[in-house]
């Protein structure tokens, strides 16, 4: 993927972004069978992968002609707007997301749901838990992507500076803290304190930065090697094998006929396990392969709902995680049949959309008025 022309947005970066976010939201609902079209059924990595490495490709884009042009200090506080943005975001999730559940657990008379959703320690230490929250180090299930992301910008300012003068000692940099976590179960902890971070900050930043990498000129480095039909054949067959390793969990009858060493892989999600790594990078490869930036498909009517929420990712992140408990909760009181789970599925997805284009409506019209303020 070519460094993007700052006056062209790359369609390619929204609309996979936007994919990516309905595939999360359709993977947070426990025992869905449309989970079943998400990525992570084909293979070793998932939509959490293609939510980082992008993430860390657009804040590149955005912030490092800043820090090019204005310099070290301007940049770097862009960034953390960006980043106090987010945190912002997600302690209003966290606090209405703890509420939402309590509420349902309550009015349902069903303890269950505030147990699978780890709101117990809210409900008999409500005041330890909210602090907690503020310092990042309560995490309910399914927001583990923004605490994430927070980390990840905070620690972009010197990496970016730092790239776009030896980008190949920043990658190196990355790489060995990467290597290091790995090495010696670097990981932050969470409360209660037998807990760590689901998305390892220390070994997630690799990927983050490759993508920033990418955005400030790494792929035009690389280009003629990517574009080698060698490398398409290997990250064919590599997708092939993922998916037939894949298969060995659903169809155990296929695991005896596998030598011993292919069993022992670890695909740690936590720790970004090499394999996921491997497998997200082979599926980028053959994306920037086949679908230029150029494509038609991006500028087809069908391709916009994706990319509107690709557009707006944090807010439509944040309404997914509302959407994927609602749903479950729905498949538990009303209905688990396969007609509701696709019903729950599609709907939430459609709300997604509603709001990433009312989003987009809103910034519209913002744009018009200034136009006509300026003129």
């Amino acid at each position: 993927m070519a460094p993007i022309n700052p006056v062209i947005r790359d369609l390619r970066l929204d609309f996979f972004r936007g994919l990516s976010l309905w595939f999360i939201f359709i993977d947070h609902v426990p025992s869905n069978t449309m989970g079943w079209l998400t990525v992570r059924n084909f293979g070793f990595s998932d939509a959490a992968e293609i939510f980082v490495f992008i993430s860390g490709y657009t804040a590149a884009f955005v912030y490092g002609p800043v820090m090019r042009e204005r310099g070290f200090v301007v940049g770097t506080a862009r960034i953390l707007k960006r980043a106090w943005q987010i945190y912002v975001a997600f302690v209003f999730l966290s606090v209405i997301y703890i509420a939402e559940i309590a509420y349902i657990a309550n009015s349902f008379e069903n303890p269950l749901f505030a147990e699978e959703m780890d709101v117990l320690h809210f409900l008999q230490k409500p005041e330890v838990v909210l602090v907690e929250v503020l310092r990042l180090r309560f995490l309910l299930p399914n927001v583990d992507v923004l605490p994430l992301y927070i980390v990840l910008m905070l620690w972009l300012p010197p990496m970016l500076w730092l790239i776009l003068r030896s980008p190949y000692l920043a990658l190196g940099i990355s790489i060995a803290i990467y290597a290091a976590a790995k090495a010696m179960g670097w990981n932050l902890t969470l409360y209660p304190l037998d807990r760590v971070w689901f998305f390892n900050p220390f070994a997630w930043q690799l990927l983050f930065l490759a993508g920033a990498w990418c955005a400030v000129g790494g792929v035009k480095w690389l280009t003629p090697f990517l574009r080698s039909n060698i490398l398409t054949a290997l990250c064919v067959l590599y997708l092939l094998f993922a998916l037939s390793m894949h298969l060995t969990w659903f169809i155990p009858a296929i695991t005896p006929q596998l030598p011993n060493w292919l069993l022992i892989f670890p695909l740690d999600k936590t720790g970004l396990s090499p394999l996921r790594f491997a497998h997200f990078f082979a599926l980028a490869i053959l994306v920037v392969r086949f679908v230029p930036v150029d494509a038609v498909l991006l500028r087809s009517l069908w391709a916009q709902p994706l990319i509107m929420c690709g557009r707006h990712s944090l807010e439509v992140f944040c309404l997914g995680v509302f959407l994927s408990f609602t749903a479950h909760f729905m498949l538990v009181e009303v209905s688990g049949r396969v007609a509701m789970q696709v019903f729950v599925s599609l709907s939430g997805i459609l709300i997604m959309v509603a709001l990433a284009g009312l989003m987009s409506w809103y910034k519209n019209l913002d744009r018009r008025a200034q136009q006509k303020t300026a003129a």
